[in-house]
């Protein structure tokens, strides 16, 4: 994630500058083989293209790797990386939260650590933001995704579920690379959600997004944390925490039933009483009982995990602790 900093950042555009407030955070997750290109295109941007300082802060997700080592040595060779180690893996949303907590700026831009998201792209979002008064929040779209299969299906299908569920432009791409006014930055931080997805939260607190087209790089090393477990899990808690689609749902699944369940009982009645025809056999009165007996099942582990959710946000759990820092 990156974060856009006090210092003003300035971007020579048609003959004229626009100053910019910049400050970079990333989120660090098993990334030792990444990092120090990371660091060095980073820099590059700035010195080459934006031409002014920079803050670079990353946090160490719980890395089972040599990550946190590999941010000390940034650290040691440059005092413009920050560097900020949580007590375990609470998740990349939890991650942006903490970069968020430390937001000096007055715009942010969040990015990931593999490299996918490739830093000279930056200057082009700023240039937009800086054009548009009225976007809050710029969300890259990926030309050529370089996502695996899953990745892929994983995300048009939470796509189209955010865009039912929330109202969202379906033809919105929601990504983690971004550029965040600081506003949008303060009111996330409120939030009291078990489970915190950056994108839901923008989506629900602004329609003023707008997606820039940059380029989208294949990943150079190890394997993507989102698989299909992970992409179903994320999908479920984000239908049962902002919106009771699955509980109207089977509502009205057992308001139908209850109709035909209904005809069906007044027209074998009727058969009964006015013809002398009987029901024979049991067989379609057990599949009615099982079909029944299942849309029960059903209907208890959808509310469930809506008890599930209340409990766990009643809790109040931090949402991530810090190991140990250094920021100054």
């Amino acid at each position: 994630m990156i974060i856009l900093n006090d210092k003003c950042q300035l971007i020579q555009k048609r003959g004229k500058k626009l100053c910019v407030y910049i400050q970079w955070f990333v989120p660090v997750y098993n990334s030792e083989h990444t990092l120090q290109e990371l660091y060095t295109r980073l820099e590059k941007v700035f010195r080459e293209t934006i031409k002014e300082e920079f803050e670079l802060i990353l946090v160490d997700d719980g890395s089972k790797d040599r990550s946190f080592e590999v941010m000390k040595e940034l650290r040691e060779k440059d005092s413009r990386v920050k560097i900020i180690q949580m007590a375990r893996n609470f998740g990349q949303h939890p991650a942006l939260l903490c970069g968020f907590a430390h937001a000096k700026g007055e715009f942010i831009v969040t990015m990931d650590d593999d490299l996918q998201h490739q830093p000279e792209e930056l200057p082009k979002m700023i240039n937009v933001m800086n054009e548009r008064d009225d976007v809050d929040v710029i969300i890259a779209s990926y030309e050529g995704r370089k996502h695996n299969l899953i990745r892929k299906l994983g995300t048009k299908l939470s796509v189209w579920a955010t865009s039912k569920m929330l109202g969202k432009d379906p033809n919105l791409q929601i990504t983690s690379y971004r550029l965040i006014r600081r506003f949008l930055v303060e009111a996330m931080l409120k939030t009291n959600t078990y489970l915190p997805q950056i994108g839901n939260l923008l989506v629900l607190s602004s329609n003023r997004i707008i997606n820039v087209p940059v380029q989208h790089a294949a990943r150079a090393y190890g394997k993507s944390g989102y698989s299909f477990r992970r992409l179903v899990k994320d999908l479920i808690y984000d239908i049962t925490a902002h919106t009771a689609f699955p509980l109207l749902m089977v509502r009205n699944i057992g308001i139908a039933s209850f109709l035909v369940s209904l005809c069906l009982a007044i027209y074998y009645l009727v058969r009964y009483f006015m013809f002398g025809i009987s029901v024979e056999g049991w067989t379609s009165l057990m599949l009615v009982m099982l079909a029944f007996f299942g849309l029960t099942l059903l209907s208890i582990g959808i509310i469930g995990i809506y008890l599930m959710n209340i409990l766990n946000e009643a809790k109040k759990m931090p949402h991530y602790v810090i190991r140990q820092e250094e920021t100054d």
